[in-house]
């Protein structure tokens, strides 16, 4: 291992003889500690000019220099990026207040008072450089990591851009195609969107297995109907799409519409069975290149249901009248309102379990609707619509209250260890009152904020990450811990991690429902929760389905989990009735 560079800045060379006699002198087991490069600068200008030669681990400063005085030096030294991290000690016969004071202002680390003392010296500057040496190597790690989480973002966005079952164009690429088309100025366009009838009832039939082979023989089908520059994308599930150019109206597209259609007439060969599938489609043409992407394809996937109503075989073409689906979305906005007002919205509440033991620690508090109207309504259905309606605010801070007082009751009843974890989403986190509406509801139901954690996500982080850093302190200066929810989804880099004050990660429940052992994934979350490790961060991974996903992550030193192997989500009644019997 290389020896520490020393640098010792002072305008009087025999300054330099008393510290290197110092570090050099020292009984036989000190020594073996105390084997350092030690370098002369005379000035603060030849200090800043050897820094490159030299690469100091560490910097002795005198104070009192002609030309540039020490304090000077360190402001300077400390502004240069390269250099910012070197600890600087101040070396000086200064000793008031004031003085100390301007050494700590100007970036310094440390001071030493003159006359140097041996043992305050060799113990301070071997705490600096073993600082400094522990900074090195974690700067290192992270660099590492970055690298490795870089690397498989891009992975993952590759696989964004293609189906992994038919191995057609995803979603993903489908929108980006027409997106360039429509900017390019190109009007004469048309979306097929496919719908496959009764899909279901080949899972059912024949299971999972048999209806991948059939999509996979359903997509190399449709891909014989595939012209040059146009595009065929599946959608997701039994739902596929073509992106067709050059279509200037109504009547040209219908040749290509029969002979999807008659295409469905014979039946599809799987796993030694005949099966007969048909299609819905539903038909969006642009003739403006103004539209928006997303907007065409919602017409054309509105278009589609409105063929499913007519019955199998059938396809419709878009028109202005199909705004029902929108209207549809307003009238949920509308019964949304009304359902904050009538209190509709409740918790249910997902274990949080200590891996090594499967003890459990605490819970997760999720939002359902219970509409009077609606009856049971799944978050998917509703959380979209809040968050584009801004409704998400003031249900997240109803969400907040009932978990606290649902914590506050249970530690009333002995259970005082509990933790309850909030999410908190972009909107809630960038709203100008939830500081103040997180006091009111903490002094309303008396719950002990050590005992809560707030989720936040990375990209609520990354949309200003300086004004959440404030904003997380202030959190946390109430004795509230802050997770970071799917971690390694929203944003390539770690760097922030250094600066943002979290206590908790959160694995994204995408890597655990991958791991295996010849699965990248398997790296990742390894290296995840050694990060964690040296930053002092509890991980708590998300979606554990399996027993074989358990045990790796108590072999990988994961702390706390949650999912479906442990317990779905529970109403408050459940939760007592399971884990809170006295």
């Amino acid at each position: 291992m290389n020896k520490p560079s020393i640098l010792v800045v002072d305008d009087e060379p025999d300054n330099f003889d008393v510290i290197d006699t110092l570090l050099s002198t020292s009984d036989d087991f000190e020594q073996e500690n105390q084997d350092y490069h030690l370098h002369y600068a005379a000035s603060g200008k030849d200090a800043i000019a050897y820094l490159e030669a030299f690469q100091p681990d560490l910097i002795l400063l005198d104070v009192m220099m002609p030309d540039m005085d020490g304090i000077e030096v360190c402001r300077r030294i400390k502004a240069m990026p390269k250099w910012s991290a070197v600890p600087i000690i101040v070396v000086t016969a200064l000793t008031t207040k004031k003085d100390l004071a301007q050494c700590l202002f100007a970036g310094a680390d440390d001071f030493i008072s003159k006359p140097v003392n041996r043992l305050e010296l060799t113990a301070r500057v071997r705490s600096m450089i073993r600082i400094h040496q522990q900074y090195q190597q974690l700067a290192t790690f992270n660099t590492q990591l970055e690298e490795m989480v870089q690397k498989r973002t891009a992975q993952l966005q590759n696989m964004l851009l293609e189906d992994a079952l038919t191995k057609l164009p995803s979603r993903t690429l489908l929108v980006q195609e027409l997106k360039a088309s429509l900017q390019a100025g190109e009007a004469s366009l048309a979306l097929v969107y496919i719908d496959c009838d009764q899909f279901k009832l080949v899972n059912g039939s024949f299971g999972h297995a048999v209806g991948n082979q059939l999509l996979i023989a359903i997509a190399q089908r449709l891909q014989q109907h595939l012209c040059p520059n146009d595009l065929l994308a599946r959608m997701g599930g039994d739902e596929f799409c073509f992106l067709l150019h050059q279509i200037d109206e109504e009547s040209s597209i219908e040749p290509f519409l029969l002979k999807i259609l008659q295409s469905f007439t014979q039946p599809f060969v799987v796993a030694n069975c005949e099966i007969f599938i048909t299609v819905c489609m539903g038909i969006a043409l642009c003739k403006n290149s103004d539209r928006q992407a997303e907007e065409l394809l919602q017409d054309a996937d509105t278009a589609m249901y409105q063929a499913k109503l007519r019955g199998k075989d059938s396809h419709q073409i878009f028109d202005r009248q199909m705004h029902l689906a929108m209207f549809n979305r307003l009238i949920l906005e509308n019964d949304l309102q009304r359902a904050l007002e009538l209190q509709e919205f409740i918790l249910f509440y997902q274990p949080i379990i200590q891996l090594q033991d499967q003890k459990l620690v605490g819970f997760e508090a999720l939002v359902r609707w219970r509409s009077a109207e609606r009856g049971m309504v799944s978050p998917a259905e509703f959380i979209p619509s809040m968050e584009t309606t801004g409704l998400i605010v003031p249900v997240g801070m109803l969400v907040f209250k009932q978990a606290c007082q649902q914590l506050y009751t249970w530690q009333q009843q002995g259970w005082t260890e509990l933790t309850m974890s909030v999410n908190l989403s972009v909107r809630q986190f960038s709203c100008a009152t939830l500081l103040a509406d997180i006091d009111r509801i903490l002094s309303e139901t008396k719950a002990n904020p050590a005992n809560i954690k707030l989720e936040i996500t990375e990209s609520a982080i990354m949309e200003s990450a300086e004004t959440a850093i404030a904003l997380t302190k202030e959190l946390r200066s109430r004795h509230i811990q802050i997770s970071i929810d799917d971690f390694g989804t929203g944003y390539s880099s770690l760097g922030y991690l250094h600066r943002f004050p979290v206590d908790n990660l959160k694995i994204d429940r995408s890597f655990v429902s991958q791991i295996q052992t010849e699965n990248r994934n398997y790296h990742v979350v390894d290296t995840i929760i050694a990060l964690s490790d040296q930053l002092g961060l509890a991980v708590i991974a998300e979606g554990i389905e399996t027993k074989e996903q358990l045990e790796w992550l108590q072999k990988v030193g994961c702390k706390y989990g949650q999912g479906y192997l442990f317990n779905k989500p529970l109403p408050a009644s459940e939760v007592e009735r399971i884990y809170l019997q006295i």
